[in-house]
């Protein structure tokens, strides 16, 4: 069944995942070339391999998705310490004010 962003395939009866765009591309590529050896040769000749492909498939799909939540959170990650450099600078500048406009805290110690 084909969608917008990508396949609904079933490994287990009941449930049910998205491919993605991308793999479902290199699926449909393959899908073809299976078509054309089964149609000039047999279907036996891909009986085998089938299966694993199918299996790699799934797989480089989970792998893309897993990759595609880290570069989000390497994004969220990315922006937290922005705002962390942010703060730390304004903080920083903000001490250095305070201390120029009270002097120095042993002189005051001292006199």
């Amino acid at each position: 069944m084909e969608l917008e962003d990508g396949v609904v395939y079933q490994d287990d009866p009941g449930t049910s995942a998205m491919m993605s765009e991308r793999v479902s591309g290199l699926a449909n590529s393959i899908y073809r070339e299976f078509e054309r050896l089964i149609g000039k040769y047999d279907e036996d000749v891909v009986k085998e391999l089938m299966p694993l492909v199918v299996a790699v498939l799934e797989n480089l799909d989970s792998v893309f998705a897993e990759n595609q939540e880290h570069e989000v959170e390497l994004e969220l990650l990315k922006e937290d310490n922005e705002q962390l450099i942010t703060q730390y600078e304004r903080e920083k500048a903000l001490r250095k004010h305070a201390e120029e406009a009270s002097g120095p805290v042993w002189e005051k110690q001292t006199q």
